[in-house]
């Protein structure tokens, strides 16, 4: 992906790219995320393939809930790709004809393909399996990221167990070759990571709204007449 430079150039990119203040409940996520965009850039076997593009819109997606203003949310994600040489475009592409070509078939037309490597397979599944089984492959715990969406895409809104849902996940990807015990680890890290940040934005928004409340209040018996 290019000469790798260093993450404070890919930090530099960013700033140039987002030049506004970041949350503090949302900087380190930022932060975690660009780091490893760079790293990863960094890796000769590296590619940012359909699934790894699904894992990354889903943790940026899942973690930024409740950024403010909403409407900047794709500015950041813009300068995240921008900042480690990646395409917003590219990646919400990959995610989306991913998840379109996979959608109308179930797990075991999945698990057969696999079992063909690939043959019969929609062309984005059939790119990461290729990828997937090449010797300079690069795992990214984004490809976990992006078994739990495929497989909670799949599911249709059923069956939507957190615990069922990265098990099915596990399984298709050790068929894909994916090393199970990588796998494991970085499903029950992102499920408990999505946990924290979940209650973390609640409680950041009952904090918000209760501020709000009390000023009300405050501008309610300031304005109120003294008879």
């Amino acid at each position: 992906m290019g000469d790798c430079q260093t993450v404070a150039d890919s930090k530099r990119r960013f700033f140039a790219a987002y030049p506004r203040v970041i949350p503090g409940l949302y900087r380190r996520v930022v932060d975690e995320l660009l780091v490893e965009l760079h790293l990863l850039s960094c890796q000769q076997g590296f590619q940012a393939d359909a699934l790894f593009s699904l894992g990354l819109t889903q943790v940026f997606d899942n973690f930024t809930k409740g950024f403010q203003p909403e409407d900047r949310r794709e500015d950041l994600f813009e300068a995240l790709c921008v900042a480690t040489s990646l395409s917003t475009e590219v990646m919400r592409r990959q995610a989306s004809e991913l998840t379109n070509g996979i959608s109308p078939h179930g797990e075991k037309e999945i698990s057969s393909w696999l079992e063909a490597r690939g043959e019969g397979a929609p062309e984005p599944l059939k790119q990461v399996l290729q990828q997937a089984t090449r010797a300079d492959f690069h795992y990214s715990r984004l490809h976990a990221v992006g078994l739990i969406a495929l497989i909670q895409d799949l599911s249709g809104g059923n069956d939507q167990e957190p615990e069922a849902i990265r098990k099915r996940a596990a399984s298709v990807g050790e068929q894909m070759g994916l090393q199970q015990e990588k796998l494991d680890k970085d499903m029950g890290l992102y499920a408990s990571n999505l946990e924290k940040m979940a209650q973390a934005v609640e409680m950041m928004e009952e904090t918000v709204a209760s501020v709000k409340r009390r000023r009300e209040r405050q501008s309610s018996v300031s304005e109120t007449p003294i008879t």
